[in-house]
């Protein structure tokens, strides 16, 4: 007897169906074909085993399973459960009051029948919709997770024997339900950290609210102890909260990655990733001989923190290039070729010099000759003319550090940035692809970023003084663009391009050269 049942297989963050066929014929053999992988061969010998722990017998006949489509590798233990029912209904074991061609099935089986949870359950739940299926079986775990897609029954399953009396007619499984609107609103204003927290620094809030009002990349320099971690670590408390298609969006590669917790639903916050400097370039970007996405990806809609920038290998700061432009990477490799989402916003930060005292106002720096411009050559001149904002930090004074007064809070500067994104979303809403200023090209540049004649004399002045490149005058248009949005001003004054210029402190062509 031949027996259909449906699975999915990821690619990059997207799914495919997935058709298992099983038949049971005269003989006694079982075989897989499809282009499965190692842990898919070896589901067998934990089909067989979880068959018995669920009171039905592995059938002895000649046993094939086909996964369709062949040309697609299917990966990972996820097919046990589709592959365990298929072998059982073709072999006249399971009689199923529902159709399992309304069903999309998906799980890992433990040797005692149990199902263990998976990854990329969103991107299949997904799938499952948009294919019509009218629902999805899933591991316990995971059930939350895909029935945040609405108009599709999604039942938690905890063992073989519950999935089949619930295919059988012999038990109900009561579908999950997740009311995704409100939790997602009433989740999106909580934190653990505020920028009220930070004593000082004033400057550099402002670079930071610049910076998340036009969503643009920042740098900051500055000795060990100034509070460069500290304020990194608060920049998601005033980025503008997710809507709930970037949310989706941002789920689905954590659910492809493996990230989400158990129980987890939609991410409500924008993810904020932090890896350490001896990461390599496939974690970085993703890839691997397992595809998955890289820290890039996994920071899309969000901020990626890269502390000791120096510190990084040249080759995996290098890599960053392209993504940083384009918003997206492609991996090509002999067997596959992917593209992930990487739509990040860089926050990065660096002491001045080995000995980290460069331009400190009370201790001395201790590098030798020369050492300053060694320890910056290791950031290439384009990566960091991809940086819109660099800005020097300085450590706060003791009365200000002593200070009881609490500075302005993050709702207070959220409130602005959100104000200022939405006048960017009006004005681009006839351009395809671009929601804030840091996106713009050269025409919309001319367009919307065209500075009064005095405001282009100090840019001009500046430009010259300090032997700026063609993308640091791109950078400057683009961060007083976002400034004049944070002033309700709907052209680019003097007052805009000055402060713009103020936070280009490394193409100043005297920095790091006073050895």
């Amino acid at each position: 007897m031949l027996v259909k049942t449906y699975g999915a297989a990821v690619q990059g963050i997207d799914a495919i169906i997935v058709t298992i066929e099983a038949v049971a014929e005269r003989g006694y053999a079982f075989c897989i074909v499809g282009l499965p992988d190692a842990a898919v061969k070896e589901s067998y010998q934990r089909i067989l085993s979880a068959v018995g722990q669920s009171g039905a017998e592995f059938p002895r006949r000649h046993v094939v399973v086909n996964m369709s489509p062949a040309d697609v590798r299917k990966e990972g233990a996820a097919y046990d459960l589709p592959i365990a029912v298929g072998v059982l209904a073709a072999s006249e074991q399971l009689r199923c009051a529902r159709g399992l061609g309304d069903y999309m099935i998906m799980g890992e089986l433990s040797l005692d029948g149990s199902v263990l949870p998976i990854k990329g359950v969103l991107p299949m739940a997904i799938k499952a919709r948009e294919m019509g299926f009218k629902g999805m079986i899933v591991p316990h775990d995971n059930a939350s997770e895909a029935a945040v897609v609405n108009n599709l029954e999604v039942y938690g399953v905890s063992s073989l024997k519950e999935v089949l009396d619930f295919l059988s007619g012999q038990h109900d499984i009561q579908p999950t339900v997740v009311n995704t609107r409100e939790e997602f609103a009433t989740a999106q204003s909580v934190f653990d950290l505020d920028f009220s927290d930070v004593r000082g620094q004033e400057n550099v809030k402002r670079a930071f609210e610049v910076a998340c009002a036009g969503g643009h990349n920042i740098l900051l320099v500055g000795p060990p102890g100034a509070g460069k971690s500290m304020m990194a670590k608060r920049l998601p408390t005033i980025l503008p909260p997710l809507s709930l298609a970037e949310a989706l969006e941002t789920t689905k590669i954590h659910s492809v990655a493996g990230k989400l917790k158990s129980g987890s639903r939609l991410l409500t916050r924008r993810p904020f990733r932090s890896p350490h400097h001896t990461i390599s370039p496939v974690a970085l970007v993703g890839g691997g001989s397992n595809p998955m996405p890289g820290e890039i990806s996994l920071a899309h809609n969000g901020v990626l923190f890269l502390d000791e920038f120096p510190e990084f290998s040249r080759g995996v700061l290098e890599v960053m290039r392209q993504p940083l432009e384009d918003r997206h990477i492609s991996i090509a490799r002999a067997k596959y070729s992917i593209d992930y989402p990487a739509g990040f916003m860089l926050v990065a930060s660096m002491n001045p010099c080995p000995c980290g005292y460069y331009n400190h106002p009370t201790k001395e720096c201790t590098c030798p000759a020369g050492a300053v411009q060694k320890y910056m050559s290791r950031i290439s001149g384009p990566l960091l003319d991809r940086i819109d904002l660099q800005v020097e930090i300085f450590p706060v004074p003791f009365d200000e550090l002593s200070s009881t007064r609490k500075g302005e809070g993050s709702a207070e500067i959220r409130e602005r940035v959100i104000k200022a994104r939405r006048v960017q979303e009006e004005r681009f809403r006839q351009e395809n692809g671009v929601f804030c200023n840091a996106q713009m090209n050269t025409r919309q540049l001319n367009l919307y970023a065209r500075p009064e004649k005095d405001a282009l004399d100090i840019l001009r002045q500046a430009m010259e003084r300090f032997q700026m490149s063609a993308r640091a005058y791109d950078r400057i248009l683009k961060v007083a663009r976002t400034i004049a949005d944070l002033d309700g001003s709907e052209t680019v004054c003097s007052r805009h391009i000055s402060e713009a210029i103020s936070y280009r402190n490394l193409d100043r062509s005297t920095w790091g050269k006073a050895f």
